[in-house]
């Protein structure tokens, strides 16, 4: 990718407060909003009975193998695999990076690139400078302008309605902890514990999370709505393996987002475990999956080289319950948001 696109420092942004309820507005990098969710934005799917459904009726998920440079990269000078650990290090900080740049200065720069080398019939460089600017244009559209990664209307929709109150929240390959502070804004006065183990993901992609990013959430003293901010919420992060995890059964939510596609079917009940060992009876599991349809199938395409450097599927959200059925759960709701599916479960 190009380098010298990060944007120029601004300065320091007034702080979001209840006089913007309902607003939405585009920064450098993101789109805050705060705009109410009108209607259920989670499409809850039709009914399913997961106990009947079987592999046969909704086939297996869609493997994305179009390999990182930077893997290949690596296991051709090393003629060796890459390591899991290591390739969510790669994968972190190259989608990092896209989080990190203004997209509309990155395509810019691209643009001026690609008609430099094209007046001097480089090719290959003007090739790879085009390609830039598609990458830097789908992702403006897709994060900053349609706020499909965070999904934050979506996201609440799917959170919404259960029965919690002041919950402690356990969020299993945290990365920037976004859905984390979703949940404390909506049911505020819990603890939330974010683990990742990779000690990048606490220091950059949390720690360099926008400070004044508003979350649209609850007043827990009147009911009414209110916007918090991180720095009002109750957050530790650790920096472990899952399978190092000493916790037991105490957490009123476990959630994941984008965690399961990434492993086999032979590990996904190990995974599927990690949700419920941790779960006070009457706890709910939250997991999403990239869902498999053609526009997420075209942007792992385009941003394959920056983003797939480990087992990687998208999804069916009738693939997803019935994994989480096979593996011991109940799923209580079931449906889509913007690119991901999302299930709400319960251990039988």
């Amino acid at each position: 990718m190009t380098g010298g696109a990060s944007p120029t420092p601004s300065p320091p942004a007034r702080r979001w407060g209840e006089h913007d309820l309902g607003r939405t507005e585009i920064r450098d990098t993101y789109r805050a909003d705060l705009r109410p969710t009108t209607r259920d934005v989670f499409a809850a799917s039709r009914p399913v009975d997961f106990a009947s459904l079987d592999w046969r009726d909704v086939g297996r998920p869609y493997r994305v193998e179009n390999w990182a440079a930077g893997r290949l990269s690596w296991e051709s000078g090393t003629g060796r695999t890459l390591p899991v650990p290591e390739a969510w290090k790669m994968f972190n900080r190259s989608f990092q990076h896209l989080f990190d740049t203004d997209p509309v200065a990155a395509r810019a720069e691209a643009l001026r690139a690609a008609g430099i080398r094209l007046r001097r019939a480089e090719l290959d460089a003007a090739r790879r400078a085009i390609g830039e600017v598609a990458r830097w244009t789908v992702w403006n559209q897709a994060h900053r302008v349609g706020d499909t990664v965070w999904d934050p209307r979506a996201k609440r929709s799917l959170f919404s309605g259960l029965e919690l109150r002041r919950p402690r929240v356990l969020f299993l390959g945290a990365a920037d902890g976004y859905e984390a502070m979703l949940l404390a804004a909506m049911y505020p006065g819990g603890e939330s514990v974010l683990v990742d183990y990779d000690e990048y993901c606490r220091d950059h992609r949390f720690g360099s999370f926008p400070a004044d990013y508003p979350f649209l959430g609850a007043d827990p003293a009147t009911g009414s709505a209110r916007v918090w901010h991180r720095d009002q919420m109750n957050i530790s992060y650790l920096v472990s393996d899952i399978r190092d995890l000493d916790f037991g059964p105490e957490f009123d939510v476990v959630v994941s987002i984008g965690l399961i596609e990434h492993f086999p079917d032979q590990h996904k009940p190990e995974a599927f475990d990690w949700h419920r060992r941790f779960l006070r009876p009457g706890g709910y599991a939250i997991l999403t999956t990239p869902r498999v349809a053609l526009r997420t199938r075209m942007f792992y395409r385009l941003f394959g080289d920056l983003m797939n450097f480990s087992y990687r599927e998208l999804q069916t959200v009738e693939q997803l319950g019935l994994y989480a059925y096979e593996n011991g759960f109940e799923v209580l709701r079931h449906g889509e948001i913007k690119t991901h599916n999302g299930v709400v479960c319960r251990p039988r």
